[in-house]
């Protein structure tokens, strides 16, 4: 499951649990992203990503979080990790990459897709208004790769709570407690103003 994760939130950790009991997954990975080369700007660093996400999810056995992508020097693609992650799981391993619906209909900017799309398949957590259909429409075959999957809703999104810590609003039950106290205990998103436009690529149920 890859995303920013700035920061993580309860609309993550509830589309994460509910692809592992559709699709019957042995363990979610979480990878909080490097460098993304689709939102350089204004991401928080790396390792505080990393470490709210190991908070966030240290609670459930079938979580953990990898350091791939936030390792990796310069931009960050899918296609890479998925690489990698490929060479270290063998090919007998069935891999499958979670993302938002809203992600997934930019695949036709993404890297080498075509090489993603043979690497694992695809779990698009769907939100209203976004219509799936049409990428199969772009590129045929591609239905047999992309699992559409319901979540129940949550209208939770960092740009909201980095707006939130920044207006001196709460944040608590958006996000985990471990999270908030991280939050605050580092001075994340303490600012006068939020970047206009910088939404989580996961983020579920509305803005």
């Amino acid at each position: 499951m890859g995303g920013t994760f700035d920061p993580i939130h309860h609309g993550h950790l509830v589309a994460a649990e509910e692809a592992r009991w559709q699709f019957d997954l042995e363990k979610v990975l979480f990878l909080p992203t490097g460098q993304p080369w689709q939102k350089p700007v204004g991401v928080s660093p790396a390792e505080d990503r990393y470490q709210m996400t190991v908070i966030a999810t240290a609670s459930n056995p079938a979580f953990a979080v990898s350091r791939v992508e936030i390792e990796h020097p310069g931009p960050t693609y899918t296609v890479d990790t998925l690489r990698r992650l490929r060479a270290e799981l063998g090919e007998s391993t069935r891999l499958y990459f979670i993302t938002g619906a809203d992600a997934v209909l930019h695949i036709l900017t993404w890297k080498d897709r075509d090489e993603v799309l043979g690497l694992a398949e695809f779990i698009a957590a769907t939100r209203p208004g976004y219509a799936l259909a049409r990428l199969s429409d772009l590129m045929p075959g591609l239905s047999e790769r992309l699992h559409p999957m319901e979540i129940p809703m949550l209208a939770i999104s960092s740009t909201e709570i980095r707006a939130r810590v920044a207006r001196g609003a709460p944040i608590q039950y958006l996000v985990p407690d471990g999270v908030v106290r991280y939050v605050a205990e580092r001075g994340l998103y303490r600012s006068d103003t939020v970047e206009a436009g910088d939404r989580s690529l996961t983020q579920y149920g509305g803005a």
